[in-house]
């Protein structure tokens, strides 16, 4: 009933006081579960990103150890092994909050669609627990296994985490872009969940987050012997592990403009008013410039650098075609454009500056230049896992931003979908706590791991276990004689 009195008015160009106040009434977990959601979802989706490209990293870098016997290669495959399974350890912790969650924050939307999405779900579970079978299998085949059976257990991990990813963006692909079903009478019939797995977008916006966790993985990797380099660790390790990880980044780094290209160019048809938030575009124009920086203050845009038929060219691919503008759409129907505007174009600009640091390091690599000599790179390198994960959360907000007010685009707006728990900020201080400790966490095993592999243990000692046993018996006062 709200949703029809805002669109009969909307077209008014006002809305009158009583319904401006039915408007602004929110049940009380919405504010709870979005703040929850972006926590959960912006601290996981790193992870995530690890568990989708460290695979194929540890994969290469085993190879590379078994063909040419190379020990250093076979270290670090063994060492980046074992820092994948402590962030799958605390994805896990983080992946179960958000199954949870999804019931929690939003009764309405799984109520009413939760057929429709049990399909994707249910696969991706199945995907996780196939890769932490075989994660573990790798883990203890070391110095077990024959060398190429071992290095095989990688690849299911590999391929359930892409199969994983797949149904998770197939969600959110949905999201935006709903099919399989028909509502008749508020009610969901004619349930195909089939066509969630192969709505078209999914293809679109899953490859575009594969490419992108490469670049997070890969850049973040590098951006670790990139700082080693800084302190003096300049070593065969490092200078190997930095050139594969910053391989695989710097491929991502360069597909990626083309592989976002082509999934924005479908958005004039699938989400127009996203698109003109993206563009900043207030009015239709043919052709349409693009705006650089820029803020829409009171629907007008100020401090921004237009540049001619580049917006349309950008995104219909044409030199005259029309960006349809913000005024096309009521009011009540479109995204925070500011937040938007600015998450897509940050995540833009920190691609492209991702992409010409890697072009530069291996143009300069192929001229005879080792820009590893050189401090300035170094300090870039270093930089680049934190500004590569800084791309990739810009572009998730400018997604979900994107997408409001409609939680299921044009089918179901975000407040319809929260419940009436305020209770919900309770479980929000919690996560936070929980999601707090778990960073800190990470941050103390992993380094630890570091210094002691600078040490030069590549194992620890079990503390339980045949040998554990056998050093508690020869350390003890009875082994030596002096027990009584």
């Amino acid at each position: 009933m709200l949703e029809s009195a805002l669109s009969l008015t909307a077209h008014a160009g006002e809305m009158p006081h009583a319904v401006q106040v039915l408007a602004e009434v929110e049940p009380a977990g919405l504010l709870p579960a979005r703040m929850q959601m972006a926590l959960s979802l912006g601290w996981h989706i790193v992870l995530a990103c690890f568990g989708v490209a460290f695979p194929a990293m540890i994969f290469v870098m085993h190879l590379i150890g078994i063909r040419r016997n190379d020990e250093d290669a076979l270290l670090l495959a063994r060492k980046w092994a074992k820092v994948s399974a402590v962030l799958f350890a605390i994805g896990a912790v983080s992946g179960t909050v958000l199954s949870f969650e999804m019931g929690v924050l939003w009764p309405g939307l799984m109520a009413t669609y939760g057929d429709v999405l049990g399909l994707p779900f249910a696969f991706e579970g199945l995907a996780f627990f196939v890769e932490a079978i075989f994660l573990g299998i790798y883990l203890y085949g070391w110095d077990r296994m024959p060398s190429r059976q071992h290095l095989m257990m990688v690849l299911p991990m590999a391929l359930t985490g892409i199969v994983g990813t797949f149904c998770v963006i197939a969600v959110n692909a949905w999201m935006n872009a709903p099919v399989g079903f028909d509502l008749v009478d508020g009610q969901v019939t004619n349930i195909d969940p089939w066509a969630v797995l192969l709505n078209p977008d999914a293809f679109w916006q899953f490859l575009h987050m594969w490419v992108a966790a490469y670049m997070v993985a890969g850049f973040t990797l590098a951006s670790v012997y990139a700082v080693g380099f800084l302190r003096g660790r300049g070593d065969r390790p490092h200078s190997l592990g930095f050139r594969v990880a910053f391989a695989f980044a710097s491929v991502s780094a360069v597909l990626q403009p083309f592989v976002g290209h082509l999934l924005g160019g479908r958005l004039a048809e699938t989400q127009p008013a996203k698109l003109a938030a993206f563009e900043l575009a207030t009015d239709t124009e043919s052709p349409s410039p693009l705006r650089l920086g820029g803020v829409l203050v009171d629907g007008v845009v100020r401090w921004s650098v237009d540049i001619p038929y580049l917006g349309s060219l950008i995104a219909r691919n044409s030199f005259t075609a029309p960006v349809e503008g913000l005024d096309s759409f009521p009011v009540e129907d479109r995204p925070p454009v500011n937040i938007t505007h600015w998450a897509f174009q940050g995540m833009v600009g920190i691609g492209f500056l991702l992409m010409l640091a890697a072009v530069g390091f291996w143009a300069a690599r192929w001229r005879g230049r080792d820009l590893l000599r050189h401090r300035w790179f170094l300090r870039l390198a270093a930089a680049s896992g934190v500004l590569a994960v800084l791309a990739m959360e810009a572009g998730w907000i400018a997604t979900e931003v994107g997408r409001q007010p409609w939680i299921v685009y044009e089918v179901m707006r975000t407040p319809e979908a929260a419940g009436e728990n305020s209770g919900l900020w309770w479980l929000l201080g919690a996560t936070t706590v929980v999601y707090a400790a778990m960073t800190i966490g990470a941050v103390i095993v992993l380094s630890s791991m570091a210094r002691r592999w600078r040490a030069g243990e590549v194992d620890l000692p079990s503390p339980y276990g045949p040998e554990a046993q056998s050093r508690n018996r020869s350390s003890s006062p009875a082994a030596d004689g002096s027990g009584r």
